[in-house]
C-alpha cells in the first residue's frame, strides 16, 4: 500500500527554514536531527518542525515543493503562522 506524501518545513537554531516532502514526517525529522539528512542542514540544530501537511502523490509533493522553495522568506513565515490544512487552496488564495 502506497504511504501519501508531505511536505514539511524545518527552521534551524539560526531560523533558516528548510522545505522538503517525505512519506514519513517523523522519520524524516530524526534523520534530520542524525546528520542523516540534508548536508545544507547538518551542524544547524537543533531543528525544529514548524509546518507540515498532506501533499497527495509524489508528483503533487514535488510541485507543492517546488511552489514552497520559490516562495521568499516572509511568505514561508506567512505560511507558517497560517497553517493552512491545504497547501493548493493556499497558493490559489496567495497568488
Amino acid at each position: 500500500m502506497e504511504q501519501g506524501w508531505q511536505l514539511y518545513l524545518l527552521q534551524t537554531a539560526a531560523g533558516m527554514l528548510y522545505t522538503g516532502i517525505t512519506t514519513d514526517v517523523n522519520r524524516r525529522l530524526q534523520q534530520h536531527q542524525q546528520g542523516r539528512g540534508a548536508r545544507s542542514l547538518r551542524g544547524k540544530g537543533p531543528l525544529t518542525l514548524v509546518f507540515h501537511c498532506d501533499a497527495g502523490d509524489r508528483a503533487a509533493a514535488s510541485r507543492l515543493e517546488y511552489q514552497v522553495k520559490q516562495l521568499s522568506r516572509a511568505q514561508k513565515l506567512r505560511l507558517v503562522a497560517q497553517q493552512p490544512p491545504c497547501l493548493i487552496a493556499w497558493f490559489s488564495r496567495n497568488d
